[in-house]
């Protein structure tokens, strides 16, 4: 289901690109017909292909061209068109959904390197990094936790985690409440990230909007579990 506009400005994607090509350590995107190309470089996951809502041709190209081991493609789009046009190896991996928020209306409240607060449940501290957001245990060990990167005026919010013995505690919406107002006070304008079907309903509770599906494939190499 998508809550916005139909498509996707080719600008909020290639800063999406470029941004999770930092945040996984990967080298920087490589602009490729329809989109973009990453050498990931992991076990399972050795290239990706991003595409801005590829025609029937490019994916069959692709499919057939590309089928290695560990190759990726995520587009923006009909999963049914993806999956319809990639021969086997090719298998489906989970769908994402593409999902903004504005960033620009929201407070800019002040940005300490670690604080608790009345949003952080009792027992927890939050600590706040220029690229990153920590909720923490009594203990001092990670219970939550996401990235952020800003390229230009958008940033993405990634690898948003809560250890399963913290979870259905608010912490996801800590760390994502954290880093937005993080993101806005160091000048970015929009906020975009790719959810789970789980995550989804939980951004959309703190104002995020879908804006598209985000399906992808992959081609499993043999003992591989996959990565996002």
């Amino acid at each position: 289901m998508v809550d916005g506009d139909a498509g996707v400005p080719r600008e909020l994607l290639d800063a999406w690109v470029e941004a999770w090509a930092i945040s996984r350590g990967a080298p920087a995107p490589v602009a490729v017909p329809g989109g973009w190309w990453i050498q990931v470089g992991l076990p399972g996951h050795r290239l990706r292909y991003v595409l801005r809502e590829p025609d029937h041709e490019l994916l069959v190209h692709l499919g057939e061209e590309q089928g290695s081991p560990g190759a990726w493609i995520k587009m923006t789009g009909d999963p049914a068109r993806l999956h319809a046009a990639l021969p086997a190896p090719w298998e489906p991996a989970e769908t994402g959904h593409l999902m903004t928020i504005e960033l620009r209306s929201m407070p800019v409240p002040p940005a300490p390197a670690s604080v608790t607060s009345p949003a952080v449940p009792a027992g927890y501290t939050l600590r706040l990094g220029d690229s990153s957001a920590e909720v923490l245990d009594a203990g001092g060990r990670t219970a939550a936790s996401a990235k952020l990167v800003t390229v230009g005026t958008v940033a993405m919010i990634d690898q948003v985690e809560t250890v399963p013995a913290h979870r259905r505690r608010g912490l996801g919406s800590v760390v994502m409440r954290a880093l937005a107002e993080h993101a806005r006070s160091l000048g970015a304008e929009t906020g975009v990230l790719v959810a789970t079907d789980q995550g989804r309903h939980l951004y959309r509770s703190l104002g995020w909007t879908v804006r598209a599906p985000f399906p992808a494939a992959r081609v499993p190499e043999p003992a591989d579990e996959g990565s996002a």
